[in-house]
């Protein structure tokens, strides 16, 4: 009972922060559930896993909602969509793969450094200059493979690497986020179906748990996430989000200094 409270709040937290800031609740998923997990006592060599295909499973169902909210209206481009999303799920599978023949503590170091490069670019609000056109639609896809296999490693759902990518492709902003919005559906799908395939009769994973998919968590997240980060959403219109984007870069800092220092 006490380990759903704890997801329930995790999904609070996660959603909020994703409406706020328009990050992936990923970023704080990913090791919030690495921690919970290790308290669990779940086996060091699969928890790290467990929290990166855990993860993935709750964005397919919180990317939905988004996804439905910028179509609605007209932000989504829908063509370039298109020919990302067979790359970004070939991608993500394959990556998926990859994070499943890495150490737990590889993983836990690659996902470190991932989070203080994140919080190093949102902090000091670094950010591409417009210095190019989309590219060609095989391009496209590549780019789609990069992303997804990327995303899928650390169990986010890509808007960290997509919006950047976007924005220097000179797409407006709005519709960067909405598109880079659409991409983590196939990220998540193909993500975590992977992370079920690879994580299926692995030992030491707990019960109730498929694969690399552990479902009291999934459930505790979905329930509050979405509902929270339309809270995220209404208060970034009403506090000064820049301002509190570097003390959040800083928490990631933080939490990505305590991934290394802890496997180095």
């Amino acid at each position: 009972m006490m380990s759903i409270v704890i997801y329930l709040l995790l999904g609070s937290f996660a959603g909020l922060i994703a409406g706020l800031f328009g990050v992936g609740g990923g970023l704080i998923i990913v090791p919030a559930l690495v921690f919970a997990f290790a308290l669990q006592g779940v086996s060091a060599e699969v928890l790290t896993h467990l929290a990166v295909g855990t993860s993935l499973a709750t964005i397919m169902i919180t990317s939905l909602s988004s996804v439905k909210t910028h179509h609605e209206k007209g932000a989504v481009d829908w063509v370039v969509f298109i020919r990302m999303a067979p790359g970004i799920l070939l991608g993500a599978w394959l990556g998926a793969q990859f994070a499943h023949h890495l150490s737990g503590q590889t993983l836990q170091l690659a996902i470190g450094i991932f989070v203080i490069i994140v919080a190093i670019q949102m902090g000091l609000s670094l950010r591409p200059n417009p210095s190019r056109e989309l590219p060609s639609a095989p391009l496209l896809f590549a780019s789609g493979g990069a992303i997804g296999w990327v995303s899928a490693i650390f169990g986010i759902g890509g808007g960290s690497i997509s919006v950047p990518f976007f924005s220097w492709c000179n797409v407006q902003m709005q519709r960067a986020v909405a598109t880079s919005s659409a991409c983590g559906l196939p990220i998540a799908l193909s993500g975590a179906t992977s992370s079920m395939v690879q994580g299926w009769g692995e030992q030491g994973l707990p019960a109730y748990s498929t694969g690399y998919i552990y479902w009291p968590a999934f459930v505790g997240i979905v329930l509050t996430s979405t509902i929270f980060a339309r809270q995220g959403a209404k208060l970034a219109h009403r506090l000064e989000p820049e301002k509190l984007k570097k003390v959040f870069a800083l928490f990631l800092l933080l939490i990505g200094s305590q991934f290394i220092l802890r496997n180095i």
